[in-house]
């Protein structure tokens, strides 16, 4: 029986253990897409506690917790900190198999040196150990990413918002790590939304446009991309149900635009409509600003409504989408692409049915580049599916269908501090996959060039495609 988290953690081959601590352990962290909050990074405040950096905002955590029945009050409500940690901790042998197993072990042993299991006879020593860590100055925001020698992050950011304290970010010189934000234009999309007038109010009167007919949406969210883009986002950011495609003019988009600030309701064709027009001219506006693009696909979003009225939204009420959309995503993009050429694209479905014709379709779309990269591609394993056998299958798959040494990597998609063992996480598996290819007589061993590509998967692909200059 082999020890739990050794050194060794998933590396089953010697050709893995050589990738992983040869060439994948110690490659920076291109962060290139989470919800980390740049006011949090350069107010720089020490983290209250353990509890505060695990459970504070993440739904993975509460999701599990409230699988082993834990009462909400334990979870998101006013408990005390070390009660809420002891719930936690004794959910923890409930889940083998679970990634969040994995990472949270992988957390606790990289920036608090414990290795040894999270259980109820360890929580309060457990407890005890972080908060002391936490206290000092080295464990505070910029503190962890430091120690995770984190190169770059991108943020995800509403079109309206002020970008403040990136520019405070970009003006600290004590701060190495670049903090760029990512254009996210979700809510101009969601014309479903009961809030969409509300937010075409706001965007309004922070574009100075006044928004009320299609043509006024454009001229504000240029507005506002002009304004991203002075402040260095170089990546696009967007979510969808399902890939939406029903064409019609632009015209027909403005009266669809005009019934709905009216207060009236909408057809559902008639929200696809608008999504696929806006997201066509979206994607020619990437293509300008040479902008990636980022596509994620597949989420049905607060699926509970009791949940949604006690805590409000994005607090574990989302789950996968089943619904069809590979034809419309394939015409989507032909149509991005026949406008202005399709910009670099990255697809994240969240249904692993999903990844094979996702492959496939974003392999229609690779052309001839300067860069030398894959500009349409399957994205990282996402979300419900970032965990082993999720992101061995996406490797399997990318490697199956298209070049996989050009993938670009990982993301935490977190909104934790201490969320980068994800990166150690993946990096491991893609070594155990390469390792096991050429442990099985599948590929020859070349170090030197299977080496190179592990480094180039870890960190250079993703900035060779996000074209931060780090």
């Amino acid at each position: 029986m082999k020890q739990f988290l050794t050194d060794d953690f998933l590396l089953n081959t010697e050709y893995a253990k050589t990738l992983y601590h040869n060439y994948a352990k110690d490659e920076p962290i291109f962060d290139w897409h989470c919800h980390l909050e740049a006011e949090e990074i350069y107010k720089n405040e020490k983290i209250e506690s353990i509890t505060k950096a695990w459970l504070g905002g993440d739904h993975y955590k509460w999701r599990t917790m409230r699988a082993v029945g834990i009462d909400e009050d334990l979870i998101t409500g006013s408990a005390d900190d070390l009660d809420k940690f002891k719930a936690y901790a004794a959910t923890m042998p409930n889940l083998i198999g679970n990634p969040i197993y994995h990472w949270t072990h992988l957390e606790l042993k990289n920036y608090f040196g414990i290795d040894y299991c999270l259980e109820p006879d360890t929580a309060e020593e457990i407890y005890k150990i972080a908060n002391e860590k936490l206290s000092t100055d080295a464990y505070t925001p910029r503190g962890l990413i430091k120690m995770s020698n984190v190169a770059a992050v991108c943020t995800t950011n509403d079109p309206v918002d002020d970008l403040h304290y990136h520019d405070l970010l970009d003006e600290d010189e004590t701060f190495e790590t670049k903090v760029k934000p990512a254009f996210r234009p979700d809510r101009a999309l969601a014309i479903e939304k009961a809030d969409y007038a509300d937010y075409i109010k706001t965007l309004s009167e922070v574009s100075g446009v006044e928004i009320v007919c299609f043509d006024s949406l454009k001229e504000a969210l240029v507005k506002r991309m002009d304004f991203f883009n002075e402040k260095g986002c170089k990546a696009s950011d967007q979510a969808f149900k399902y890939a939406p495609f029903v064409e019609k003019s632009d015209e027909e988009i403005t009266d669809i635009i005009k019934k709905k600030l009216a207060g009236e309701s909408l057809e559902t064709c008639e929200e696809d409509a608008y999504k696929t027009s806006l997201m066509i001219w979206l994607g020619t506006k990437y293509k300008e600003y040479d902008w990636a693009m980022e596509l994620h696909i597949g989420v049905i979003r607060d699926n509970s409504t009791l949940l949604d009225e006690k805590l409000g939204k994005d607090v574990g009420g989302d789950a996968t989408n089943d619904q069809y959309y590979a034809e419309n995503l394939a015409r989507l993009l032909n149509q991005i692409e026949l406008k202005s050429g399709l910009p670099r694209t990255i697809i994240f479905p969240l249904h692993p049915a999903m990844f094979y014709p996702v492959s496939t379709i974003a392999g229609v779309f690779n052309k001839g580049n300067d860069e030398g990269v894959l500009t349409c591609q399957l994205g990282p394993a996402w979300w419900h599916l970032d965990h082993k056998e999720g992101m061995l299958d996406q490797m399997k798959i990318l490697a199956a269908t298209s070049a996989f040494a050009k993938n670009i990597g990982m993301i935490t998609d977190s909104r934790s501090f201490l969320s980068y063992p994800r990166h150690e996480y993946y990096r491991r598996l893609l070594c155990r996959y390469v390792g096991g290819l050429v442990d099985g007589g599948e590929y020859p061993w070349d170090e030197e060039f299977l080496g190179q590509m592990i480094k180039d998967i870890s960190f250079n692909n993703a900035k060779d495609i996000i074209k931060i200059d780090l």
